[in-house]
């Protein structure tokens, strides 16, 4: 579905996609990850074919952007970071419209935009105008909008920012439905939980560049361990005893409040960390997350 080879976008001197290889399969979801400026947004420009590389080759839909690009956009669905929704029309009359800059049939867009406000369980509002729309719903409707042409290919840029976690599940369900369907998902994303349950593969991308590459599980079997030990201690420096840790755990991480102590058992390290006399205030073993192996890979430092 999307073939990239050394894929490249530049500003002037400054690059924010740096030379990447990507391969989608037909009928997955694939994710990119990163940090902000991390070239994500850019990527999924370049691939929705609004943007034009810099450098490499790039084949959506075994086409090329700059010679097909309206035949690629045609069988695309976008759904952007931020709604673009025209909120004095009503949720019905945004599907119509959409669905008539595809040159779809007056009858064939009405049909589908029955079937599309049932999938976003929008049906009761379909004579709502958008504005005083929940933010959960103004984003299913974008989702329900982006679908009308029937795409072999949907984009979804960060498709849950802002959502409470009633919004986000609902989503994911009608994303999980999709991916059921045949429809290939391409998102991009800043919550570790959204990408280990919609995503099939992924890449994680810093500085432009990839930097890891493979499905949750196997991301955290590379770079993380089975487990993660949390120990808070009642001190404002945790340093002094991460120095007498080292030993028990592969990694130890040492954080204003807590630290990490990367194990394969963490129930055995807990007990390991008694045996030596030490008191922590709190403990929790946990299993090993994509936020654990994202962190590591691209940092805990704020990225503006």
């Amino acid at each position: 579905m999307i073939s990239a080879h050394q894929l490249t976008k530049r500003f002037g001197d400054f690059t924010a996609v740096d030379a990447i290889d990507v391969e989608v399969r037909r009928g997955e979801a694939f994710g990119f990850l990163g940090p902000n400026g991390a070239g994500k947004s850019s990527t999924m420009r370049m691939i929705g074919c609004v943007s034009p590389p810099s450098g490499g080759a790039l084949r959506i839909l075994g086409m090329d952007p700059a010679t097909d690009g309206p035949a690629i956009r045609g069988r695309l669905g976008v759904v952007p970071q931020r709604d673009s929704l025209d909120e004095e029309l009503t949720v019905r009359e945004n599907i119509l419209v959409y669905g008539r800059y595809f040159g779809m049939p007056r009858r064939v867009v009405n049909e589908k935009a029955d079937e599309l406000l049932e999938f976003a369980q929008l049906t009761e509002r379909a004579n709502s105008v958008v504005e005083p729309l929940s933010g959960g719903m103004k984003r299913r409707l974008t989702i329900a909008r982006s679908l009308v042409n029937d795409p072999e290919l949907l984009l979804l840029d960060e498709p849950t920012t802002g959502l409470d976690p009633q919004a986000r599940h609902v989503l994911w369900d009608r994303l999980f439905r999709l991916k059921r369907s045949g429809v290939t998902l391409v998102l991009t994303t800043h919550y570790m939980d959204e990408a280990e349950q919609l995503c099939d593969r992924l890449v994680v991308m810093d500085g432009g560049r990839i930097v890891a590459e493979g499905s949750p599980r196997e991301l955290i079997a590379l770079h993380s361990t089975r487990e993660v030990l949390e120990l808070r201690f009642p001190a404002d420096d945790h340093a002094p005893y991460a120095a007498k840790l080292t030993d028990l755990a592969q990694r130890v991480e040492v954080l204003p409040d807590r630290l990490l102590l990367y194990t394969e058992d963490g129930d055995a390290t807990a007990a390991a960390v008694h045996d030596r006399g030490l008191a922590p205030l709190s403990v929790l073993a946990r299993r090993s997350t994509l936020e654990d192996v994202f962190l590591h890979l691209t940092g805990r430092t704020l990225v503006d």
